[in-house]
């Protein structure tokens, strides 16, 4: 099972940027779906964005225009790169990959990112 390591959280002011790094422990081009979810205190894991191997980006709403997804195959990792940061992005944010094949749903340890000024 790839092992996922997230990088790249702390804390930032608001309207500044950080840029969050998924390192995997093995070759992510066969997976079907790669995305970042953010559990804030108290509330449920959400979805931010999501990168299939074909198909759309998707991000979620409140990210649209200010967060953005990349998938790097040859590096065998993803970034979240995060602009306009707000108070409410306050949150643990986890890496995720998906293998439909294997039915196998991998979730890395999760990093934290503040904002606040």
């Amino acid at each position: 099972q790839v092992q996922l390591v997230e990088s790249g959280g702390g804390l930032v002011q608001p309207g500044g940027s950080l840029r969050l790094s998924c390192a995997a422990s093995s070759s992510i081009f066969s997976f079907d779906t790669m995305g970042w979810y953010r559990q804030a205190p108290g509330k449920q894991r959400e979805l931010v964005a999501t990168k299939p191997r074909f198909g759309s980006t998707r991000y979620a709403d409140s990210v649209k225009g200010r967060f953005t997804i990349i998938r790097d195959n040859a590096k065998n990792t993803q970034y979240l790169q995060m602009n306009s940061l707000q108070h409410e992005d306050t949150a643990v944010y986890y890496c995720n990959a998906v293998d439909v094949a294997t039915m196998t749903d991998n979730w890395g340890q999760g990093t934290q990112v503040t904002v606040s000024s």
